[in-house]
């Protein structure tokens, strides 16, 4: 009975988009029925419903950085990717989420008034060479070497900029 109820709220749970409240109860029941009964038969379908959970609200997550970044809210998206890859560290898309973290703190450096554009391209460049710590073997690493390039000659010109202003 404890299996069904939670079951029933798995059932109403809604596509990804939408408000994940009974996602939420499901994953919650699931969990207190395989702590309340360790030897029944269901208990691995409850774990394979818990992650299934797990990847629905990885999806609403996914879907909010990336509205942020498509209205061009570029730091709250890069805050969002952030976010997203410390709540699910166990997740395959990992570089992904770190790439678009880069990408939206690159155009944030890039739209930023002049004082602030050095300390946010250096911001580029940690996670840039984060990511390359993290995920050598990443089909994007060619990419993130291009932003890293970007970033370092634009706080180079940036500097040669302020020495013959100020000359």
């Amino acid at each position: 009975m404890d299996y069904m109820r939670a079951y029933c709220y798995y059932k109403q749970s809604p596509k990804a988009e939408l408000d994940q409240t009974n996602t939420i109860k499901a994953m919650g029941m699931m969990q207190i029925f395989m702590n309340t009964h360790p030897g029944s038969a269901r208990t691995k379908e409850a774990a394979d419903i818990i992650q299934i959970c797990r990847d629905k609200m990885e999806r609403k997550d996914y879907l909010s950085a990336q509205l942020y970044f498509d209205i061009g809210q570029f730091r709250a998206a890069g805050v969002a990717f952030t976010s997203l890859l410390s709540t699910y560290p166990e997740t395959t898309k990992g570089d992904e989420y770190k790439f678009m973290i880069i990408k939206s703190y690159y155009k944030f450096a890039e739209m930023s008034i002049e004082e602030k554009k050095p300390e946010r391209y250096e911001q580029v460049i940690t996670e840039c060479n984060d990511f390359i710590d993290r995920y050598p073997e990443s089909k994007l690493a060619k990419e993130v070497q291009h932003y890293l390039t970007l970033s370092q000659t634009n706080i180079k010109n940036l500097a040669n900029e302020q020495t013959k202003t100020s000359t």
